[in-house]
Parts: structure tokens; C-alpha cells; sequence
């Protein structure tokens, strides 16, 4: 079956560049809309679940599906730093497990307004169980014991108050910052101090969590099983990399939701658009159908033709569509996290999967919207088609 030649369906585009071109950026403002909130989905994700650590242990207690929820009194919070064996420890024979405070307070962003920012309260081991993936940028680490803290890089970057040699206010007491740290995954949006200081400041008695390093020959599920029996620590293990994952379970769906949702009101508007152009090409063009099913081209080959017309409007819109979302690429930005209700900082990442799939729905826009055109094209007969035309 001979094919109709790619070349008619060019310059068929070229003669009618009016709807050609109010079709394709039709279609291209859906597929930035959809490009836009598939980057701020991949670059949340990219700052949790694949951040996250296998050999980590983060210990909740029972029933808590956030630090935010999760409480440790001294007594248990030292029995789980001390008497856990599936804990690793350092050179000098000490576990490398840590009990952290965690909770948040308001500062000013530099553009305006005021958000909820998570503080962290560590111990000296923490600094040794994130190893490689915590590092100071600007100044110097805080000391033990003492009113001094340190920003994440991206909290700096946001945040009024935040420079080295700045006062924050934690509750009433004056917190000097020290220094400005980078870190993989969502920490570098915290403030980090002595986790002691923190809870005498914010007049808290417990903990919030306990993390760990796992042997080598340890598991997660090995140390589950051994919570499950020791009543002296009601808690739950998880993996950092499982933890960090459920963080981001309700804003991921918020953010599936609003791309689905938008893109299907903004893509019947563009598959409405396209479906007219195509219908209003093929009232300007029976005559050309005619003369092309008169010269032995077959129906079917007629309704590919029009198909393939259609698609090429949709790769069009979708590359210029993703042309527009690109300068997003790599900026900041921030939203809520509803586990804990503080902000997190992230960037954009319009990353291939995005790209792949936002031509993909472009494609699609265009193939739905030239398919009625193309059947009615297809189920003329040359008769037809040149008396009309």
C-alpha cells in the first residue's frame, strides 16, 4: 500500500500556518502546564526518597508516622541509644545512634511573609552517622552545649536571619548561627543546634526520634523484629530511604492530582482546537483528497496521512512546550510539607521522564484531535470528494 508522501502533509501545515500555529501553542501551553508540575514533582522526590539510606535506621515510636508525632522519653531514648546490637558503633567502641528534637518555628522569608521552618536538635554522633552526605559550607560547625546553630543551604538562600553571624530567635532564647551546611535530601531546608539547648529553649522534655547506623550484617527487619519483643522501647524501625518516602506520599499525590486535573481541562481545550483546524483543513482540501484517491491512494492511506498531520502538530506544541518549562530547570522554590507542616525548599527538575512524558500527552493531543478529521477524510470516495471540491 503506497504511503502519501510526508512532504504533502508539510506543506499542507505551511499553507494554513494560521490554524498550524494556533493549534500547536494550544497544545504547548498544556504541555508546559503539565511539564511545570512534573519538574516540581521530580525535584521534591529527588530531595527524599532518593536521598535516602538503607543502612540508616530511623526509629519512631509506636504508632507515629512522623518525627512531628513521634515522642522518646530520656529513659527509653537511652536504652535505644545503648542496648540495641543491630547499631553499629565507631573506632573508639561507641554506637553511632543519636536522639534528635524536632519541631518548628517561624521566620521571615526574604520575599515576604513568614513560614514554618523545621529545627533539629542533634547530638555529636549524628554529624558521624550522615558521614559524606553533611558537610559545612560556610563557617564552622556548632559546639556542644551551647546557643549556636547551623542553617541548611537552602534555608540561607530563602531566609531572612540566616547568615553566618546572625541571631535567631528560638522561642525567647537567642540562637547565634555559625555556620551554613550542605546536605543531601531535605535537611539543608533545617536549622541544626545542640539537641539539649533546643529542648531547654523550647521547654520540651522528650525526644523526637532516635537514628542509627546498622551493622553491616544487620537489617531493618532484624531490628523491627527485636522492637516487637523489648517492651522497654515502644518503637518502629524503618530505613532512612523508606522514612523520607512516606514523607512525600501526600504531596506527590497532590502534585499527580493537579497535573492530571489540569492537563485533562487544558487538553480538551487544545484537542477541541486541533479537531476543528483539522476539520476546517479538510473542507479546504476535498478536492486534494479526491484527486489523491483518484490517483489510486487508498482510504486507509488517506486516514494516516491526516493522523500523521495531526501527531505533528502535537510533537510541534509538545517541544515547545517543554522549550518553555526548561529555563525552570535548577530554581528554587518552596512548599508545604503536610507531614510536618513546614516548608521544604526544593528545585525544579525538568528531568528526561518529565520531557518523555509531556511530548508523549503532546502526541496524544494531536492524534485524538486529527482522528475524526482523518475517519471522515478516509470515508470519502474520489466521486465525492471532487464534486465537493
Amino acid at each position: 500500500m503506497a504511503l502519501v508522501p510526508l512532504q504533502y502533509n508539510i506543506r499542507s501545515l505551511l499553507v494554513r500556518s494560521g490554524n498550524t500555529w494556533m493549534c500547536i501553542f494550544s497544545i504547548a501551553a498544556t504541555v508546559a502546564v503539565l511539564a511545570g508540575i512534573l519538574s516540581l514533582q521530580q525535584g521534591f522526590e529527588t530531595i527524599f526518597a532518593s536521598r535516602g539510606r538503607d543502612d540508616m535506621v530511623v526509629l519512631l515510636r509506636t504508632g507515629a508516622t512522623s518525627e512531628g508525632e513521634s515522642a522518646f522519653d530520656r529513659e527509653r531514648a537511652q536504652i535505644a541509644l545503648k542496648e540495641i546490637p543491630e547499631i553499629a558503633t565507631d573506632a573508639a567502641g561507641k554506637p553511632l545512634a543519636s536522639a534528635e528534637l524536632y519541631l518548628a518555628t517561624l521566620l521571615p522569608r526574604k520575599d515576604g511573609g513568614k513560614t514554618n521552618i523545621p529545627l533539629r536538635g542533634v547530638q555529636p554522633a549524628t554529624f558521624a552517622i550522615h558521614g559524606d552526605n553533611w558537610s559545612i559550607l560556610d563557617g564552622r560547625n556548632f559546639e556542644p552545649g551551647t546557643d549556636e546553630v547551623v542553617v541548611g543551604k537552602a534555608l540561607r538562600d530563602r531566609m531572612q536571619n540566616c547568615e553566618v553571624g546572625d541571631v535567631l530567635r528560638i522561642n525567647v532564647t537567642p540562637f547565634r548561627v555559625v555556620g551554613v551546611f550542605e546536605s543531601t535530601g531535605a535537611y539543608q531546608t533545617e536549622v541544626w543546634g545542640d539537641v539539649d539547648r533546643m529542648r531547654a529553649a523550647l521547654d520540651v522534655e522528650n525526644y523526637s526520634r532516635i537514628i542509627g547506623t546498622l551493622r553491616p550484617d544487620a537489617s531493618v527487619k532484624d531490628l523491627a523484629t527485636r522492637l516487637e519483643s523489648d517492651k522497654r522501647i515502644p518503637a518502629k524501625a524503618l530505613s532512612e530511604k523508606e522514612y523520607l518516602s512516606n514523607q512525600t506520599g501526600a504531596l506527590t499525590g497532590l502534585f499527580t492530582f493537579l497535573g492530571a486535573f489540569l492537563s485533562v481541562i487544558m487538553g480538551l481545550a487544545a484537542v477541541f482546537t486541533g479537531t476543528n483546524a483539522m476539520l476546517s483543513a479538510l473542507a479546504a482540501r476535498t478536492h486534494e483528497i479526491g484527486v489523491l484517491l483518484a490517483t489510486g491512494f487508498r482510504p486507509f492511506a488517506v486516514f494516516l496521512s491526516f493522523l500523521l498531520e495531526a501527531a505533528l502538530l502535537g510533537l510541534f506544541g509538545g517541544i515547545i512546550g517543554v522549550i518553555m518549562v526548561i529555563p525552570l530547570n535548577g530554581m528554587q522554590t518552596g512548599t508545604t510539607n503536610f507531614a510536618t507542616f513546614t516548608e521544604v525548599t526544593f528545585a525544579f527538575r525538568t528531568t528526561p521522564y518529565a520531557i518523555t512524558v509531556a511530548i508523549g500527552f503532546a502526541l496524544l493531543l494531536g492524534i485524538v484531535g486529527g482522528a475524526i478529521p482523518a475517519y471522515r477524510a478516509s470515508r470519502m470516495t474520489p466521486t465525492q470528494a471532487l464534486r465537493r471540491g
